[in-house]
C-alpha cells in the first residue's frame, strides 16, 4: 500500500471514528432517557434482542454463512464476553440516571488505564514504567472527580466506576480471544451472548410500553447497530492504535447532550479530573503504539 493510501485510510478512519463516538453518544442520551421511565433490564434486553438479530443477518451474508460466525475455539469465553457486555450496559445506564451523562462519561474515560493495568495478569503482557505511571495519574485525576472524604461521597460515583472495569475485562477477553478467533466470529458471539443474557435477566422486568417510547426504543436500537458497523468499518480501514484516541470524543459529545438535553452542569473538578484521565490515556495508547511498533 502506498504512503498516500495509507494517509487517505488514516483519515477515513478517524471520520469513520468520530462518527462513531457522535451516534455512541447519542445512543447513551436515548438511553437515559428511556431508563427514566421504564426498568433498565428492560430497556437492554431490547437493544440486544435488535443487536442479536442484527449480528445474525450480517453473518448470514458473511462467506461461510452463520455456520462460520458460530465456529469458535473459545465458547465458554465468547460467551462471557457477551454477558460482561450486556451486564456493563446496564450498570452504565443505570450511572447514566443516576448521576448523568457528564460525571458517569468523565469517570468511565478511564477504562484504557484499566485495560493496560489488567493486561499484565489476564494476558501476561508486559506494562513498562511509563505505561504504569500513566496508570497512576490517570487514577489521581478519577479521584479529582470523585472526590472522596471532600465533600458526602454519593456511593452512586463508584457505578461508572464499575462499568469501566467491566468494559475493560471484556476488552481484555476480547484481545485473548483473537488470537484464534475472527473479528467476526467475536461480533457474532457478543450479540447473541448478550442477548441470552439479558433475556434471562430482563424478561421479569417486562412493563408495557408507550407508543412515542417505542419511536425512541426503536432509534435506541438502530443507533446501537449503526454504532458498531461504524466501529467495524473504522477498525477496518485503518489501524487500531492510531484511531483509538479519537473514541475520548464520545465525553466531549455525551457531555454536550447533558448540558443541553438534560440541563446537567460541568463541576470544574469533574472537568480536570476528565483533562487528567484523557490525557493519561492518550498516552498509554501511545506508548501501547510505540511497544508494539518495536516490537
Amino acid at each position: 500500500m502506498t504512503a498516500n493510501a495509507t494517509a487517505q485510510n488514516l483519515r477515513l478512519g478517524i471520520w469513520l471514528m468520530v462518527a462513531t463516538t457522535l451516534v455512541f453518544a447519542a445512543q447513551d442520551g436515548i438511553s437515559r432517557h428511556l431508563a427514566a421511565s421504564y426498568p433498565v433490564q428492560m430497556v437492554v434486553m431490547i437493544r440486544f434482542w435488535f443487536f442479536a438479530a442484527f449480528v445474525i443477518a450480517l453473518a448470514a451474508r458473511q462467506p461461510g454463512g452463520i455456520r462460520a460466525a458460530v465456529h469458535t475455539h473459545y465458547p465458554v469465553v465468547q460467551m462471557l464476553r457477551g454477558a460482561l457486555l450486556a451486564i456493563e450496559v446496564c450498570v452504565m445506564v443505570v450511572a447514566f440516571v443516576k448521576l448523568g451523562l457528564v460525571e458517569s462519561h468523565a469517570v468511565f474515560t478511564c477504562y484504557p488505564l484499566l485495560i493496560a493495568a489488567l493486561s499484565g495478569p489476564i494476558l501476561g503482557e508486559r506494562v513498562g514504567w511509563r505505561r504504569w505511571t500513566a496508570i497512576l495519574v490517570g487514577f489521581l485525576g478519577v479521584l479529582v472527580i470523585l472526590q472522596p472524604g471532600v465533600s458526602v461521597f454519593s456511593p452512586w460515583a463508584l457505578v461508572p466506576l464499575l462499568s469501566s472495569f467491566l468494559f475493560a475485562v471484556y476488552g481484555l477477553l476480547t484481545r485473548y480471544v483473537a488470537r484464534r478467533d475472527a473479528a467476526s466470529v467475536s461480533y457474532f458471539w457478543t450479540g447473541i451472548g448478550g442477548a441470552v443474557t439479558m433475556t434471562l435477566a430482563g424478561i421479569w422486568f417486562w412493563v408495557p410500553m408507550a407508543g412515542a417510547d417505542w419511536l425512541w426504543m426503536g432509534t435506541l436500537c438502530c443507533t446501537a447497530c449503526l454504532g458498531h458497523w461504524l466501529l467495524i468499518r473504522a477498525f477496518a480501514v485503518a489501524e487500531a492504535s492510531a484511531i483509538q484516541p479519537f473514541a475520548y470524543l464520545q465525553l466531549v459529545w455525551a457531555s454536550g447532550i447533558g448540558l443541553v438535553v438534560f440541563g446537567e452542569t460541568v463541576e470544574p473538578h469533574v472537568a480536570a479530573g476528565a483533562a487528567i484521565v484523557v490525557a493519561a490515556g492518550v498516552f498509554t495508547l501511545w506508548r501501547q503504539r510505540i511497544t508494539a511498533q518495536g516490537a
